[in-house]
């Protein structure tokens, strides 16, 4: 009816095309542990190192431009997956999900664990770029294994669980981080070396649905691969992948400049820093836990989310002291926490089973590409308007306004076909 939204099981796009595997049991445990673990390894490349930029400032304070370079070393993986999550998701669709996602877990402990015995600052950056490397396959594997497993609401709550497995993990990541910190800004680069306790459990215990259906030429849940090829669905993806780059903007200001932002109000213990960020980190979790528990389309719930991030960053604008700050932060990742998944679900359901991995490989560059790009729109603000809280208090703003558009543009669209994508092409639409 007119002004209905469509439920997240009527809004996906192929539930019908889905893998035969167990969606109960302790394999189906066992399997959902592995692609929430991988989905926590490019949190923990995001994250980690946070509460000791400041250490490696001082460490690198020599080196001409070490103010931009320092938090890059944080978020240049972001942009090797950025660059390189659409190639990962065309070779995922060719290739099979198992067999690249083991490589380059095994690949990320090397690479990750680089920097504890390099001594340049370039050549830690390099390192961190091949990170960002096995991180776009890695992450475009988990999230396209997810969608290849389950369908309907049931995709809706594991994507949502994968939002707050890696929220989680990012609020244990910040406590690590932070005291692994103490003894040194190259302390928590060691915890990269866990990934290669995941690689042989998943090339043990994961199925590669997708590859082995299309070699086939058999059906999944009773309908052919052969017969779902359609046109790629550009200009919807378009769109959503455009919001995601700014929400991705959103989504990590406050991990990537909560450490500068405490260190700006006299707050110099990372180990303090490291704890403050886990508590605001912890609202993600929370916002994540909200969005799966509202059961409905992920849509109607992006301006909401954008709001919520918009006031947290007015807060931390306002803020003249440590504790009002991190509440700021917390408003602002409870929203964020509900912007992730909204993005990612509303993503996936616009996917079909043939070219889900090329879509999520797109969805993926889209966001990470955001996280790139964060502290370089942070700097640009900052220069701008003279402070970090200043230019996070701009970001505000333009969260504030993309909110508004959202909820303007969905009042004045109305109705929603509740009909699946697959029966509005059969139809014309």
């Amino acid at each position: 009816m007119p002004g209905s939204v469509p439920s997240p099981s009527s809004s996906a796009i192929d539930d019908t095309l889905q893998s035969s595997v167990a969606v109960s049991g302790p394999a189906h445990m066992l399997r959902v542990t592995l692609l929430m673990a991988g989905s926590c390894l490019p949190i923990l490349g995001a994250v980690l190192i946070a509460p000791v930029l400041p250490k490696m400032q001082d460490h690198f304070a020599s080196v001409p431009g070490a103010k931009a370079l320092v938090p890059l070393a944080l978020t240049v993986p972001a942009l090797s997956l950025a660059l390189l999550a659409p190639f990962a998701g065309a070779l995922v669709d060719r290739l099979g999900r198992k067999r690249l996602l083991t490589a380059a877990t095994l690949l990320y402990a090397v690479f990750g664990t680089a920097p504890l015995w390099l001594d340049s600052l370039v050549a830690v950056i390099a390192g961190r770029a091949l990170v960002g490397v096995t991180e776009a396959v890695i992450m475009t594997c988990c999230t396209t294994l997810i969608g290849d497993y389950y369908s309907g609401a049931r995709r809706v709550r594991y994507l949502a669980l994968q939002t707050m497995c890696a929220s989680a993990s990012a609020t244990v990541f910040f406590v690590v981080g932070g005291a692994a910190g103490s003894a040194g800004w190259r302390g928590p680069f060691w915890i990269y070396a866990v990934s290669q306790v995941l690689a042989p459990l998943m090339a043990a215990f994961l199925a590669d649905p997708a590859t082995g259906a299309a070699a086939a030429g058999t059906s999944v849940g009773g309908t052919s691969v052969a017969e779902v090829r359609r046109p790629f669905p550009w200009r919807q993806m378009g769109g959503i992948c455009g919001l995601t780059f700014f929400g991705a903007v959103v989504f990590y200001t406050v991990p990537v400049e909560m450490s500068y932002l405490l260190d700006d109000l006299g707050v110099k213990n990372s180990a303090v820093i490291g704890l403050a960020a886990a508590v605001a980190s912890a609202a993600t979790v929370g916002g994540a836990v909200t969005f799966a528990r509202l059961k409905r389309s992920p849509d109607p719930l992006l301006p909401v989310a954008l709001g919520l991030g918009a006031i947290g960053f007015g807060v931390i604008f306002l803020a003249g002291n440590a504790p009002l700050l991190v509440v700021g932060a917390v408003v602002n990742c409870l929203g964020t926490g509900m912007l992730l998944p909204a993005l990612l679900t509303s993503a996936m359901s616009r996917l079909a089973f043939a070219d889900r991995g090329r879509g999520t490989g797109l969805w993926m560059a889209a966001f990470f590409g955001g996280e790139f790009v964060c502290p370089l729109v942070l700097l640009a603000g900052e220069s701008a308007v003279g402070t970090l809280a200043g230019a996070v208090g701009a970001l505000g703003l333009a969260a504030a306004a993309a909110a508004a558009v959202l909820w303007t543009a969905r009042r004045r669209v109305g109705a929603v076909d509740p009909r699946p994508l697959p029966e509005q092409l059969v139809r014309g639409r």
